[in-house]
């Protein structure tokens, strides 16, 4: 047990982290101008204050397991009082566990509710939009399938990069290099390079799925003077 929660321990302090950032970023940022965006702040909070209690619940099943050493000389320590203190944890270590695990399912429900609602309010929201890249229709499906069944991306060792979708067909690298770009996918770069990467959607890239179809464009943000439409003057 200590060698399964020890990694899930500091894999849920550095959510907590992670989450502290993004909160702090959000804080600081024009979003908290748009109608909503206090709801999705409350709701990143959440995601702090779950994590927080479900790292604890871990350290308390850390804590509470019988680790298996010598005792202080003179006490039992025998197969049955060592069967006994077993059974006496098992109920303390179920609870603990099960605690820990309806708060990170806590934590999952609010990272989604956070990103569905702050695309949401900016849909809403036009006006307080970013400026956003206008993806041409292969750019579009390549970001379409990574939203619905990820990707991985592989670097070989002449350097030649590989990526596939969540079916194992192969993304082109021109599209998906300008996804990367715009910040509308990312890699996680805590693995390493000599094995597949995992490849996300980021919220930005939610939003523009969410704004722009395939074959149009997406609409005009404010503020921004549409291209000028050039007429022919041939005759027919």
């Amino acid at each position: 047990m200590l060698q399964q929660l020890g990694p899930q321990i500091l894999s849920v302090h550095e959510l907590v982290g992670r989450t502290l950032v993004r909160l702090s970023v959000l804080d600081g940022s024009q979003y908290t101008a748009v109608p909503g965006s206090r709801a999705s702040l409350e709701t990143l909070s959440e995601v702090v204050a779950s994590a927080s209690v479900a790292a604890s619940q871990l350290a308390r099943a850390v804590a509470d397991n019988p680790l298996e050493a010598a005792a202080f000389a003179g006490t039992p320590d025998d197969a049955a009082t060592r069967r006994a203190r077993l059974a006496d944890s098992a109920p303390v270590l179920v609870k603990s566990l099960t605690t820990a695990v309806h708060h990170l399912g806590l934590c999952a429900a609010c990272c989604h509710h956070t990103a569905s609602g702050i695309a949401r309010d900016l849909k809403d929201h036009p006006e307080h939009r970013p400026q956003l890249p206008e993806l041409s229709d292969a750019q579009y499906a390549a970001l379409d399938e990574i939203a619905q069944g990820g990707a991985s991306h592989y670097t070989g060792r002449s350097d030649k990069t590989s990526i596939l979708d969540g079916d194992g067909n192969t993304i082109h690298a021109k599209p998906f290099s300008v996804l990367l770009k715009h910040r509308l996918i990312r890699i996680n770069t805590r693995t390493s390079a000599i094995v597949p990467r995992d490849v996300e959607i980021t919220a930005r890239g939610k939003l523009v799925l969410d704004i722009q179809k395939p074959g149009r464009a997406q609409p005009a943000s404010p503020g921004s003077v549409p291209a000028p439409v050039k007429s022919s003057n041939r005759r027919r």
